[in-house]
């Protein structure tokens, strides 16, 4: 009877840590076969058949649609380059210039993945519509209130994530470092006290 009892209960157990694993690594990911450039982080071989099980499940559970590997890639963040959670109460700054890419976009989403609603319907910048310096390096300011220039609202959320989407770019599996793919700075600039 004891033997049983034991064995039923190891049984219990594995389950529960197996449901409660899978459903960590579901819901939130592993960094298995990611790319992470400064605060950007990007998986190469989301769009492909040699996707990880891992981000399969996490892409069937969010219900994203990746984009296909030939035609770009997608790198998101969630902190800022000093690991600041990007908070839409603060001030936020993205500059600098993008990896070669033929068209590329730069959105806001809530952490549900839905885009941050605004009275603005502004929910992101292209290439062809961002305001640039001579030498081709844009500013875009994040905030909840107007600014001057590049600018998105946030609404004052908690919590966004940023996702660059490279369009027909260099830029995948191979890359390994900033002077691969030279990404914009993500900095907080302020927040209200």
């Amino acid at each position: 009877m004891r033997l049983i009892f034991l064995t039923l209960l190891g049984l219990a157990i594995a389950a529960g840590v197996g449901l409660g694993l899978t459903w960590t690594t579901a819901t939130r990911g592993v960094e298995l076969g990611t790319l992470t450039i400064g605060s950007w982080t990007a998986r190469p071989r989301s769009g492909s058949n040699e996707i990880d099980p891992y981000a399969r499940a996490s892409i069937a559970r969010s219900g994203e649609l990746p984009i296909g590997t030939g035609d770009g890639i997608t790198f998101t963040a969630t902190r800022d380059d000093n690991n600041k959670l990007l908070d839409g109460r603060c001030d936020v700054v993205i500059s600098g210039v993008t990896p070669p890419a033929r068209f590329w976009t730069l959105t806001l989403y809530d952490t549900k993945g839905r885009l941050v609603a605004n009275t603005l319907e502004r929910y992101g910048f292209t290439s062809q519509e961002v305001v640039r310096s001579a030498d081709g390096a844009f500013e875009i300011r994040i905030a909840a209130r107007s600014r001057a220039g590049n600018w998105l609202p946030t609404s004052a959320v908690d919590r966004y994530v940023l996702m660059l989407r490279l369009y027909d770019t260099p830029v995948g599996v191979a890359t390994r470092s900033q002077k691969d793919a030279p990404m914009p700075a993500i900095a907080t600039v302020g927040c209200p006290s």
